[in-house]
């Protein structure tokens, strides 16, 4: 049996293991479930169009050799049932061969989807799971020796991840220096959840201290990461899941801050963790001379590919959540380099006329998440991600960001598309889909608390401006700029 303290991380990797194969789940299921209406042969950004246009080393994946919906949808079947069998430890049971194939394949997998996903994928946690899931070929099964090198190069990831957030807001807006940007945060993040509001509502100096935590925790805490020291290293992955716990609580980042964790449990090892969980450590076998000769190779790798993460993030001109490579192995991480003071929300309408009057009656569409009626409760949906929630929000922020897949959308909505409608909350149109369709800017603030108590309303809006005039699809300009874009517009539905 391998000794000398080679198994001193067997419940660590157990951890590690079964907590990022929960999150490959749930990135398998969005995939399932949103993957069709969103790039779809007839999605908002169609993945064969964007296929036509890119070559295999700029998008690798399976969807490079062949794409249709159906094989999209067997994929994710595939993942998610690769997922399961890795939380449940199915795929340990073969040995370590097994075991890294199974995690081959759910990085190959995702990168697939990732890879031509477009703006829908854009997010830093896609990378962070593919960087991450990577690492996880390596690490072996249950009666293989732990690879002390694959739990460090994971604490490698933490420390970008979170000293890379560090340095974009001390960098960046003015109220991270001047300690107020919670002030604003909850109530214009992107998807806020039940709890923000009442975050929101603390008092000034709270947000100031929780400023100063950030920091705190973003900036010093990272270099804990690196450690020997065994008691410094877990009071640094302590630290960074109380921090994390509390973004989870007053917000919906999808699986970022829960990846997070996942992470941070590679500063502990067995000789905590033993005192914790009530599991006792296998017996282990010494790991095989291939498998020794590939974890150098890898940690060499890794060494070459941190170069460019390492000169962005002492770079002035740092991009945040950023590839330099395709197959996404090592990333340059970051968030909320910028706080907005104010929170404005597109609302998009329907209409059953088929000419606009001041007498028209627009009905409202819901989203899963995002803000829309002021008196509906906001919703925790974290780890899980509502990708054209987070769309919507990016899209109030600057036109660009919905372009060309707002329009579309649109369209979707006036053929009463199925699939696309099974993307939002309701449908206010059960019947035939509406004739003309419009999207309006309101800019949306926290009600207080007295006025909270007195209507239940969570928001109060006004109308900003408009955001798309009326559409229809018997508007042959509408439908003309849709097809120049090389997009298949939807029949006009029989009425």
């Amino acid at each position: 049996m391998n000794t000398g303290g080679a198994a001193e991380y067997w419940l660590t990797r157990w951890l590690i293991q079964r907590s990022l194969a929960a999150l490959y789940l749930v990135a398998f299921v969005v995939a399932l479930n949103q993957f069709r209406p969103l790039l779809g042969e007839r999605g908002l950004l169609p993945t064969p169009l964007f296929l036509s246009r890119v070559s295999f080393w700029n998008a690798p994946g399976l969807f490079q050799l062949y794409y249709s919906d159906r094989a999209a949808a067997v994929l994710a079947w595939i993942g998610a049932l690769l997922s399961l069998g890795a939380v449940s430890g199915l795929s340990e049971m073969y040995g370590t061969p097994v075991s890294a194939a199974v995690w081959a394949l759910l990085w190959l997998l995702y990168i697939s989807f990732v890879n031509v996903g477009q703006t829908f994928y854009s997010f830093g946690w896609e990378s962070l799971l593919l960087e991450t899931g990577f690492l996880a070929i390596f690490l072996g099964a249950r009666h293989t020796a732990p690879p002390t090198v694959v739990i460090w190069l994971m604490r490698w990831v933490l420390f970008r991840l979170m000293f890379g957030a560090g340095l974009i807001k001390i960098r960046g807006d003015s109220c991270w220096r001047d300690l107020t940007c919670l002030a604003y945060h909850y109530e214009t993040q992107p998807i806020p959840n039940a709890l923000s509001w009442y975050f929101y509502r603390l008092p000034m100096w709270i947000h100031k201290v929780g400023v100063l935590f950030n920091h705190f925790v973003e900036l010093v805490v990272p270099f804990g990461y690196l450690t020997p020291i065994p008691m410094v290293r877990y009071a640094a992955g302590a630290l960074t899941i109380v921090f994390q716990g509390m973004l989870i609580l007053s917000g919906n980042l999808s699986w970022l801050n829960y990846l997070t964790i996942v992470l941070a449990l590679a500063c502990f090892d067995d000789a905590l963790l033993s005192h914790i969980l009530p599991l006792k450590a296998a017996l282990v076998a010494p790991r095989s001379p291939v498998h020794d000769v590939t974890l150098v190779g890898l940690a060499l790798g890794v060494a070459a590919l941190s170069i460019r993460p390492v000169v962005n993030m002492l770079s002035e001109q740092q991009l945040m959540n950023a590839s330099f490579e395709p197959f996404h192995l090592v990333n340059t991480y970051g968030a909320f380099g910028s706080v907005s003071r104010e929170r404005d929300e597109v609302v998009i309408e329907g209409t059953s006329d088929s000419t606009i009057g001041p007498a028209t009656q627009w009905r409202e569409y819901q989203f899963r998440a995002k803000p829309g009626d002021p008196n509906r409760r906001p919703v925790l949906v974290s780890p899980y991600h509502l990708r054209l929630d987070w769309l919507m929000w990016f899209a109030a922020l600057s036109p660009q960001y919905a372009e060309p897949w707002l329009p579309r959308l649109a369209a979707k909505l006036l053929a009463g598309d199925a699939a696309t409608l099974s993307l939002l909350a309701s449908n206010p149109f059960p019947g035939d889909p509406p004739r003309q369709v419009r999207a309006r800017m309101y800019r949306y603030r926290y009600t207080t608390a007295e006025e909270h108590r007195r209507t239940g309303a969570w928001w109060s809006r006004a109308l900003v401006a408009e955001y798309l005039p009326p559409l229809s699809l018997s508007d042959s300009a509408f439908v003309g700029a849709l097809e120049r874009q090389g997009w298949e517009t939807p029949a006009l539905p029989k009425r």
